[in-house]
This record gives C-alpha cells, structure tokens and sequence, in this order.
C-alpha cells in the first residue's frame, strides 16, 4: 500500500468509524475516494488529519474540506439512495462530491469561487468520475433550475436558516449541514414533509461557515 492509502485506511478506522459510522457504502467511498487529491500539494501530508482543511488559494473567502468524521456523519443522516439526485452546496475543489457519486444517481455541486469550481470539475474529470456537474453559484442560491433534490449537502456551516436551499428538496427530501444559528453550533438534518419543513439536531459539530451563509451583523446605535 502506498503512505496515502495508508493513511486512507487509518482516517476510517480512527476517525469515521470511531464516530459510529457504520454505513458500508460510506465506509467504502471513503476508502476509495483520495482525499490528498482535492488539495494543494503542500498541504497533501495533511489530507487525513482530523482537521478542517483549507484549499482556497487566498484573494476570496477561504475555502475547505471539513474534518472527515464530520462529512460522514452527515453523509449517514442523509441516507443517500442509489437513485437519489443530490445538490452539495459550497463543493469547494470536490471531494464531497466525490464521495456522494459513489452513492448516488447523479450529483450537481455549486461553488461560489468560479476558479475553485474548474478545478473541481478537473480533479474529478481526472479521477474518471462522471455523474457530477459542478456549477460556480452562490451557497444559497443553490441550483434551482434542476431542482427538486432528494439531498441536499452543505460542505460547511450556515449561521442563517438557508429557506432557499429548503425549497428545492423534493418532498421527503432531506438536507444535511453544520447549523450555527445559535451556540453550540449543531449538525442539522432538515425534512420536507406535506410542503413544511421540520428539522432535527444530529450532534455537536463545529465547521467553516460558507460564504453567503453568514449571519448578517447586527445593527449597533
């Protein structure tokens, strides 16, 4: 085995299972999918780490891949199907993306940053990965053209209610992400059910907010 399948094996044995990730389909993407492909070279000795991984190359809002237990718990709450089609919010250079193919029909993934977007769609035309479409959008503005969603994955935290995102889930559709609406911010499964929308806290969980889900500064007299 090579040091980063090593290493591969060791992030889903000391992080993701150890998490009570149980999902064998999840537990297989990530094992599969090279995590030290979708960031810089220099920061490739850390592609495993139990840590927020930063990929932008500075000049716009710092993008990352957030810690691995935390993508795939998120994943398991979502109970992705095989047929499902899945939007990913804030893909940054693709490796949610990348996972969530392995368990979907097809995956549309947006990000803000346009150069970061073409470097997804390159990172994962080179890894052969076909049923992703990656789209430069704004977090909350989503891909409304081709929606409904079955699931909807936020790479990343919001710190508002993103009622945008809500309305393109499908009915029982479910979207996943790190709320931070109040502390401590929460893991978040939101539900569309009978047109409403209810939502429930999965587990303490801390992740970079994605631009454009900020919470708006509070007006001080």
């Amino acid at each position: 085995m090579s040091g980063f399948s090593i290493a591969r094996q060791k992030m889903v044995d000391g992080q993701v299972r150890t998490s009570d990730v149980t999902d064998p389909r999840i537990i297989d993407a990530m094992l599969a999918v090279p995590r030290e492909a979708f960031v810089p070279p220099k920061q490739q000795p850390l592609a495993y780490l139990d840590l927020d991984l930063a990929v932008s190359d500075g000049g716009t809002a710092k993008r990352f891949l957030i810690k691995p237990a935390v993508t795939a718990k998120l994943l398991q709450a979502a109970r992705i199907g095989d047929a499902d089609q899945v939007l990913v919010v804030g893909c940054a250079t693709g490796y949610v993306a990348a996972l969530v193919a392995r368990l979907a029909a097809r995956v549309t993934a947006t990000e803000c940053d346009s150069a970061l977007a073409e470097r997804a769609k390159g990172i994962l035309s080179q890894l052969g990965v076909g049923n992703v479409v990656v789209k430069a959008a704004a977090a909350a503005d989503g891909d409304p053209a081709n929606a409904p969603y079955d699931v909807i994955v936020l790479n990343g935290a919001t710190e508002v209610a993103p009622g945008g995102l809500y309305r393109q889930l499908k009915e029982g559709g479910r979207l996943v992400g790190v709320f931070a609406l109040s502390m401590p911010a929460r893991a978040t499964i939101v539900t569309r059910s009978h047109g409403d929308f209810g939502n429930r806290a999965l587990f303490d969980a801390t992740a970079p907010v994605l631009p454009g889900l900020e919470r708006l500064p509070a007006f001080v007299f």
